[in-house]
């Protein structure tokens, strides 16, 4: 795209289309964009770069007509705007094909994948550059995160330096090209942190899983890296096959990277760490969590491993604020601390209570869950579900979103969720919504309560819904 153009987005709220609109414009392309039920923090972040939402999808959202067309993800056949766009025969394309062709000709490119993690992997590997520009420029990262990273305020930079940071998502690119959108991004080296069955919408089983991260794994050239989880069997046969090498991270005492002495003091973490079994550095970070100890020590990993200085590694680690919408604190409101968290799975959900446990000890912790993402949304996770759940004191189901497109025979129901819950002693409930769950949960919440709120959406406008009702029974909150 030599020539500037006008760029249209079907879709551009999805965390990567919004990184991509914002870049495009940052090259002088005129963007326009569409989607539904436009939620923060991606709706705010585009407000802030001036590009407007266009909602609902409309045939006129297209007028003036585009030069170029970019089909997110979650967009199929059937869709007013692309049903345009085909009729009309205006050309399109996917965001994994424009980063592709128009952003790393000539980078070097480096991923992170797996099924847990990534984004905020991503999210230190980027602070970890950033801080080691400081002293050489050649280190300025351009990036492409799915999420917004607190350090910078954003989601995605583009800089004329060579390190090209990227989130590479194992989900399918878009209808016309079902492939995985990390393999248009030809590694030069990459982190994989976990492999586990997820997208039941688009994977049928593990292995298909499973042989999408292998495809990833066997575009990483023999010069590459993989910095590849030690505590999967799955990561490990996923990386069996690398022509590169191969550094494994955690706390097997054979791996690579060796991470010991784990200890979390409230909300900060404390690790020593280990390079092929001499002291790497002794490490800090104002995060919570055994998972993120395992993400910043990948992040660190693949960092050294292109020449950043372990000194940049040890400050940016120690420096950094996390990405919004994992663990974010949203309210602190009559002695009650709301909690906002990305649930997509029931492993993130388990690892979310398990960090929040460590750093809110003594607090008693309810689990607000919102089952939005496709794969949530399944009772192929049902029994894994109650597992993660139990970890809180007492939880709060809302009901499956869009329930009516998944089929009924694989859609989770929330109450033999609850039902099982309450066999183990846990309380549980279910609500109808967002609305419902703030008139529940209210009435029974103490000062000293952590709401963990879990979702991969919106959940009905509930982030300020919660604070705002409890703020309004303060009186009664401190008379508990």
């Amino acid at each position: 795209m030599r020539t500037l153009k006008h760029i249209h987005l079907i879709g551009i709220c999805g965390t990567a289309m919004a990184s991509l609109a914002g870049m495009l414009q940052e090259q002088g392309h005129r963007v326009t964009g569409s989607d539904t039920a436009a939620y923060p923090p991606m709706s705010e972040m585009l407000s802030g770069l001036g590009i407007a939402i266009h909602e609902p999808y409309a045939e006129a959202n297209l007028e003036p007509r585009p030069d170029l067309v970019i089909v997110g993800n979650a967009i199929s056949r059937g869709n007013v705007e692309l049903e345009y766009v085909l009729d009309q025969r205006i050309p399109f394309t996917s965001m994994a094909a424009v980063l592709h062709d128009e952003f790393l000709p000539g980078r070097e490119s480096l991923v992170v994948a797996g099924t847990h993690g990534k984004t905020t992997t991503t999210s230190m590997l980027a602070w970890i550059y950033e801080v080691a520009s400081r002293t050489d420029a050649r280190f300025a990262p351009s990036f492409l995160i799915g999420g917004v990273a607190e350090n910078f305020g954003t989601s995605f930079r583009v800089r004329a330096t060579k390190p090209f940071l990227l989130e590479g998502d194992e989900y399918d690119t878009a209808f016309f090209d079902k492939g995985p959108k990390f393999l248009h991004y030809f590694p030069d080296a990459a982190i994989l942190t976990h492999v586990e069955f997820d997208h039941a919408d688009i994977y049928p089983d593990l292995a298909a899983v499973k042989t999408a991260f292998k495809r990833l794994v066997n575009l990483i050239p023999r010069r590459g890296r993989l910095v590849a989880f030690d505590g999967s069997e799955n990561v490990s046969e996923c990386a069996a096959k690398a022509f590169c090498a191969v550094e494994r991270y955690g706390f097997a005492a054979e791996s690579f990277w060796r991470v010991s002495g784990l200890r979390h003091e409230g909300a900060v973490s404390y690790w020593r760490l280990d390079r092929d079994g001499q002291h790497f550095a002794d490490l800090e970070m104002p995060m919570a969590g055994e998972h993120n100890a395992l993400n910043a020590t990948a992040a660190a990993a693949l960092a050294a491993g292109q020449g950043v200085p372990v000194e940049a590694i040890v400050v940016a680690l120690a420096s950094f604020r996390s990405v919004k919408r994992r663990l974010e604190v949203r309210a602190e409101v009559g002695g009650v601390t709301v909690i906002d968290d990305f649930a997509h799975h029931p492993t993130a959900i388990r690892e979310t209570l398990r960090a929040l446990r460590s750093a809110y000890l003594g607090r008693r912790l309810w689990a607000v869950l919102e089952p939005r993402s496709n794969t949530l949304r399944r009772n192929v996770f049902e029994a894994d579900l109650v597992e993660s759940l139990a970890l809180a004191d007492r939880t709060l189901l809302a009901a499956v979103f869009k329930s009516e497109s998944i089929p009924a025979a694989e859609r989770l129901h929330p109450e033999h969720v609850a039902e099982a819950l309450v066999q183990r002693g846990v309380s549980s409930a279910v609500c109808a919504d967002a609305d419902e769950v703030v008139r529940v949960l209210v009435p029974q919440l103490l000062a000293g309560d952590v709401v963990a709120i879990l979702s991969n959406g919106g959940f009905g406008g509930i982030y300020t819904k919660l604070p705002a009702a409890i703020e309004a029974a303060q009186d009664v909150l401190s008379a508990r």
